[in-house]
C-alpha cells in the first residue's frame, strides 16, 4: 500500500511538472508571436508613413511645376484637396500612437484665457515669461532649454490670462519632428498665439512658422470663409457664385473635381465672397482653428532704427527686447486687443461698484445673459431686469432685459423676481 501511494504521487507530480512545462512553452509561443506582431505593425506603420510623405512630396512638386490659369484651375484644386486629405491622413496615424506625452503639455486651462508663445528655439520665449509673469522658466544660450509647457499667469486689466511657454518647434513640426505635433496641438487650444521672432531673420521665420502651423489646420488671423456646405441625398453639385461681386478663384468645374476627391457627390455650395479653392478645402475638411497671432519680434537691440521703424509699421507686428524689458508693456497691449475681451463690474444691492475683481466676457457673447451665467447658472432662472450703468445704455441706471449686449466698463445690477 506504500509503494502504491508512492507512485501515485510521484505521477501526480510528474503529470504536474508536465502541464507546467507545457504552459510555460505555450506562454513563450504567444509572447513571441506578440512581439513578431509589433514588430510587423510598426514596420507597416513606418512604411505607410514613409509612403504618405512621398505622396505628399511628389503632390507639392506637382503644383509647384503646374502653372495657374483657368485651364488646370480645376487641377490644381483636385491636387490640394488630395494633399490635405493625406495630410490628415499622416496625423490620424501619429495620433494616439504618436510616442510618448512629454510632462507638462496637458496643463489645465486657468484663468480668464489662454495666450501661448510659438517660435524655434533660442529666441527669447522663456524669458519673455519669466519678465511677464514672474514665473521661472530655464534659459540658457544653448537650443532647446525648454522641454515642457511652462505655465504662468499675467493680472492685466483686471483678467487673468494665462501664458504658455512651448518648447521651441523646428522646421517639420507638422510631420513630428522634434514632437512638434504636441507642441502645435497645445498651441490649437489658444485663444491668442504669440509668435516670437528673432529680430536678425523674422520674416524667414515667420514663414516657416506659418507653414507649420497651416500643416495642422491652424489659420493665422484670418477669418472663416464666407461659404455654406451642405451635404444632400440626390441633386448632385449645386454651385452658387459670389452675389456680392465677382468669382474669379473658383468655377463650378473646380468645386465638383474637389468634392469628387472626397467623394462628395450631392452637396450645395454658395459662396458670400470671392473665396480659393483652399478655402472651400478648409470649409470641407472642417477642422480649422481660426486663432488671432501677434508677432513679437524679440531682440530689438540687436538691428538697425530703419529695420525697426520698417518692422514697426507692418501689420501685427511688436517689437520687444525680453531680456532689457522693452516694450513689454506694448505686447500685453496688443494681446489685450487680439483677445477681444470687456470688462463688466458687478454692484450688489446696496453697495458700491466692485471695481477690483471684473467680469472678463468675450466681445461675441456679452449680454446680460452671458454675464448671468458667467457669475452662475442659477441666476438665470429667477432673473426680473437688470440695471445697467456705462456706455451700452442712453439712461443711468437703465432698466435693460437679458438679451442687452454690454459693453466693456459696464456696471450691472442683477434684479430677481419676488419670492426668491
Amino acid at each position: 500500500a506504500r509503494r502504491a501511494r508512492t507512485s501515485a504521487s510521484e505521477s501526480f507530480h510528474a503529470r504536474k511538472h508536465d502541464a507546467h512545462r507545457r504552459s510555460t512553452r505555450a506562454n513563450h509561443r504567444a509572447a513571441a508571436r506578440a512581439r513578431a506582431c509589433d514588430s510587423s505593425r510598426i514596420k507597416d506603420r513606418t512604411m505607410s508613413d514613409g509612403a504618405i510623405m512621398d505622396k505628399i512630396a511628389a503632390i507639392e512638386l506637382e503644383i509647384s511645376r503646374t502653372q495657374v490659369n483657368k485651364a488646370t484651375s480645376s487641377h490644381i484644386g483636385s491636387l490640394r484637396a488630395r494633399l490635405c486629405k493625406l495630410q490628415r491622413e499622416l496625423v490620424e496615424l501619429a495620433g494616439p500612437k504618436g510616442g510618448p506625452k512629454g510632462e507638462g503639455f496637458d496643463v489645465t486651462k486657468t484663468g480668464d484665457c489662454r495666450v501661448g508663445l510659438v517660435g524655434f528655439p533660442s529666441v527669447g520665449k522663456s524669458t519673455l515669461l519669466t519678465k511677464l509673469t514672474g514665473v521661472f522658466s530655464e534659459a540658457a544660450a544653448y537650443e532647446f532649454t525648454t522641454l515642457t509647457c511652462v505655465p504662468g499667469v499675467i493680472k492685466y486689466r483686471g483678467a487673468r490670462i494665462q501664458l504658455l511657454d512651448l518648447p521651441g518647434i523646428i522646421e517639420g513640426a507638422k510631420d513630428n519632428k522634434g514632437r512638434g505635433r504636441q507642441v502645435i496641438s497645445t498651441a490649437r487650444t489658444c485663444d491668442v498665439i504669440i509668435i516670437v521672432l528673432d529680430a536678425l531673420k523674422p520674416f524667414t521665420h515667420r514663414k516657416l512658422i506659418e507653414h507649420e502651423l497651416e500643416g495642422v489646420g491652424i489659420r493665422l488671423n484670418k477669418k472663416p470663409p464666407a461659404i455654406t456646405f451642405n451635404r444632400k441625398e440626390k441633386g448632385g453639385i449645386a454651385f452658387t457664385p459670389n452675389p456680392n461681386g465677382e468669382t474669379t478663384f473658383l468655377d463650378e468645374e473646380t468645386v465638383k473635381s474637389i468634392c469628387a476627391e472626397y467623394k462628395i457627390h450631392n452637396a450645395d455650395v454658395k459662396l458670400f465672397a470671392d473665396c480659393t479653392d483652399e478655402e472651400l478645402i478648409d470649409v470641407i475638411e472642417g477642422n480649422r482653428i481660426y486663432t488671432p497671432a501677434v508677432y513679437a519680434v524679440n531682440k530689438m537691440d540687436s538691428v538697425s532704427l530703419e529695420e525697426l521703424q520698417l518692422m514697426d509699421d507692418m501689420k501685427h507686428y511688436v517689437m520687444t527686447s525680453s531680456e532689457k524689458e522693452w516694450n513689454l508693456d506694448g505686447l500685453l497691449e496688443k494681446v489685450w486687443e487680439y483677445l477681444d475681451l470687456i470688462r463688466v463690474y458687478t454692484m450688489p444691492r446696496g453697495t458700491q461698484p466692485n471695481f477690483d475683481e471684473p467680469i472678463i466676457l468675450h466681445k461675441k457673447n456679452c449680454t446680460v445673459e452671458d454675464f448671468c451665467n458667467k457669475l452662475h447658472k442659477t441666476i438665470i432662472r429667477t432673473f426680473k431686469h437688470a440695471l445697467v450703468w456705462g456706455t451700452s445704455v442712453k439712461h443711468r441706471p437703465q432698466r435693460v432685459g437679458k438679451e442687452h449686449v454690454l459693453e466693456d466698463e459696464d456696471v450691472v445690477q442683477i434684479q430677481k423676481t419676488h419670492g426668491t
